[in-house]
């Protein structure tokens, strides 16, 4: 009896050295890789920091700041339990590591790395165009998803949360609010929204196709007039073409005007949604009638020299809400 009692005791200690051993080497070693563990509510959690390194052809850019392991003492840690995704899954304060542009670096691969959306980083760092984004340029990378929203005169935090998919929770925990007030006209992250799809293909530069083939003769700005030689604002951007090469609805809408002027010749203007019109001037054949709707890419006439024109070629403009605004920026 008293040596089967010393086996139990000598099995035991193994048993809670190897616990022990197993603790000691979690504490060391996971503040490396930056895993998270859930810390149980009313235990007490010792808590590190670690810096992850975004690799795979990032050149070692990204720094992912303020990485918690969290690790608790006071539990029996069993592998199996060990999950990420409870921690991943709570609200959390919003935090920020940097990014600095390099040659090659496409907006769209450096969300990825990260683990983010493409809308994150458009929206989080204010982004325009990011065809115009330069080598050297540094960027804020969220240590979650989500985007930047105006809060506007009437908005709740349960509305733009309903509105974003989102929970009142996620909200505040991103923005540290300790009230459900709102101020108009301020900022707050909204933890899983995305972008209106037309205001990214905007952003990104895909959101019409090119009305005609040919090479541009003329861009958007200001420019030397061919006819006075004076200097003045270009409001569209001529596309030099063989007289009859198809002419294209660069996006789908109505067309609301067709017709004729000294300045512009045969000239065909298209309404589309979120307050775009495209104007298409000097055709040679208008091929579409006022009123009808027209797809994306559909012949609507042909490249002509009516009009106040030095040759052959499309005048091309963009205008969003009344503004006129740079074809070549909105171009796939």
């Amino acid at each position: 009896m008293h040596d089967g009692m010393m086996t139990v005791k000598n099995i035991l200690r193994k048993k809670a050295f190897w616990r022990m051993l197993l603790i000691v080497a979690l504490i060391y070693y996971l503040p490396q890789t930056g895993v998270r563990f859930p810390s149980p509510a009313g235990t007490a959690a010792a808590q590190t920091y670690a810096l992850v390194q975004m690799g795979d052809g990032m050149g070692g850019g990204i720094l992912m700041d303020n990485v918690a392991f969290q690790s608790d003492m006071d539990m029996e840690l069993e592998l199996a339990d060990i999950s990420g995704q409870v921690e991943y899954s709570r609200p959390r304060m919003l935090t920020f590591s940097f990014y600095t542009m390099r040659s090659g670096d496409i907006i769209g691969h450096i969300a990825a790395r990260a683990g983010l959306n493409e809308d994150t980083l458009i929206s989080v760092n204010n982004i325009r165009n990011t065809r115009l984004m330069q080598i050297g340029q540094v960027i804020k990378v969220p240590n979650q998803d989500g985007i930047f929203y105006t809060v506007r005169a009437g908005d709740t935090l349960e509305s733009i949360a309903e509105a974003h998919r989102t929970t009142v929770a996620y909200i505040k925990a991103a923005n540290e609010l300790f009230s459900d007030a709102l101020t108009p006209d301020t900022r707050i992250f909204v933890p899983g929204g995305r972008m209106d799809w037309v205001n990214r293909q905007e952003v990104n530069g895909d959101l019409f196709i090119w009305p005609t083939t040919g090479r541009i003769s003329s861009p958007f700005g200001f420019r030397r007039c061919p006819f006075s030689g004076v200097r003045q604002f270009h409001g569209g951007m001529d596309i030099a073409a063989p007289r009859g090469t198809p002419i294209r609805a660069a996006m789908s809408g109505r067309v609301s005007r067709v017709g004729y002027n000294n300045i512009l010749g045969n000239y065909v203007i298209i309404n589309h949604h979120s307050g775009f019109r495209t104007l298409y001037a000097h055709m040679h054949v208008v091929r579409v009638r006022a009123g009808a709707n027209v797809a994306t890419g559909e012949r609507i006439g042909d490249v002509g020299s009516t009009g106040l024109s030095t040759g052959p070629h499309l005048h091309f403009e963009v205008h969003r809400n009344g503004v006129r605004v740079n074809p070549r920026t909105l171009l796939r």
